[in-house]
């Protein structure tokens, strides 16, 4: 990625994709406001680009960012995603993203996992390590966290199973866009065309999933319209794809390479939700998300201008040494401080829980069917990309618990 900069203080052409973090810690301790940026904004039109680009580093500003909407708008996603996915939540504000939100949300709630664990996330997991538990080895992202989010989330919208191999294609056309938009584009219609239908079955017969849930829903008396519906579906199915196995993935190459620490979760499951966050702090799948300025605004004595576009930077926030002590180690014992991988304020991830159950579910299926696990020497396995960040693969050796 093309490092653009102002700046006369950054190192010499950091290798962002690869480790970012040595050069989020030098612009936390001598820029955290940065006039600059390393995303790419090859979707936005010239036209429609911002005159002023910023980077937030240190967790104090990222954090006060996400929690004044009004000020840090999220609009411009009207103009980049927008394009693909369509009127979605993500650029909606005030009473309109309330609404939106509210009717959604409700399928998204922390107490509905309590039926989805058992019913849909468990068995899900379980099956998928059941076929590879008496061969080995494996490479657990083809093998597990590819597939488990997205076999979840199409059970959970109650779409046929034959159908996975198809949205699964057209999810990560979608979200490919910066790099073939012809592919994105299509997709976003093959994918329209094919919620349209399933939005139709449930509008004559209501279904007990998630699209029948907001078919029904109402505001104000009205239903939701098709395009909002579909929109929203457009952009559930690959959030629920990617995010999630993008953070599964990190936190078992994390727990792979610090096999201390996998032992000690192999022993007492209990630790699990602290490895989760740990996990997330850490390696956050995604390392920055755009906003942009509704008004001239100061921080840390530098005053960005009214629409400016500002990039929060989550995964240097997230190792911000202000905030934790040796934030740069990766220890699922420290002590527990909230990190901000699910973004904060009305724009906090809906699928946090459900993401966090999935995580969950498929460590102990791993522990409960297989022991013995290790990495296997690969010059190729690690942590990389910008903005999304995990591995390409996980090959592992393992014994069969069973």
């Amino acid at each position: 990625m093309t490092l653009s900069t102002e700046s006369q203080h950054q190192p010499n052409a950091p290798d962002v994709a690869t480790d970012p973090y040595g050069f989020f810690e030098h612009m936390r301790k001598t820029e955290p406001v940065w006039r600059g940026t390393i995303m790419s904004n090859e979707m936005i039109p010239p036209e429609l680009s911002s005159a002023e680009e910023w980077t937030l580093f240190d967790f104090e500003s990222v954090f006060t960012a996400f929690r004044d909407d009004d000020v840090y708008g999220s609009e411009m996603y009207n103009n980049t995603i927008g394009l693909v996915f369509g009127p979605t939540i993500l650029g909606m504000h005030g009473k309109q993203h309330h609404d939106h939100r509210s009717l959604v949300a409700k399928a998204f709630r922390q107490s509905a996992l309590t039926q989805w664990e058992p019913e849909v996330i468990d068995p899900i997991c379980d099956k998928l390590v059941d076929e590879i538990k008496d061969h080995g080895e494996a490479d657990l992202i083809k093998a597990i966290t590819f597939e488990f989010p997205t076999r979840v989330t199409a059970a959970l919208l109650g779409l046929p199973q034959e159908d996975l191999e198809l949205f699964r294609r057209l999810s990560l056309d979608l979200i490919s866009i910066t790099d073939d938009i012809e592919a994105g584009l299509n997709a976003s219609v093959e994918l329209g065309t094919y919620f349209q239908n399933q939005v139709d079955q449930r509008r004559s017969k209501r279904t007990d999933d998630i699209i029948g849930d907001i078919v029904a829903a109402e505001i104000d008396g009205e239903n939701l319209t098709d395009e909002a519906l579909i929109s929203f579906l457009r952009l559930l199915l690959p959030a629920g794809q990617e995010t999630t196995s993008r953070s599964s993935s990190n936190l078992l190459y994390l727990l792979l390479t610090h096999p201390e620490q996998l032992q000690a979760l192999e022993r007492n499951r209990d630790l699990i939700p602290a490895a989760i966050e740990e996990g997330l702090r850490y390696e956050t799948p995604l390392v920055m998300v755009p906003r942009n300025t509704n008004e001239d605004v100061e921080i840390h004595g530098i005053t960005i201008s009214k629409g400016s576009q500002v990039n929060l930077c989550i995964g240097s926030a997230n190792r911000d040494e202000k905030r934790w002590t040796d934030a740069h180690a990766f220890d699922i014992d420290r002590p527990r401080r909230a990190h901000i991988s699910f973004a904060g304020g009305i724009h906090s991830c809906l699928g946090m829980h459900l993401a966090r159950g999935e995580t969950k579910a498929m460590l102990n299926s791993l522990f409960d069917r297989v022991t013995d696990l290790r990495l296997m020497a690969d010059d190729d396995c690690a942590i990389v990309g910008m903005p999304f960040r995990s591995p390409k693969h996980l090959p592992v050796t393992f014994g069969s618990a069973s």
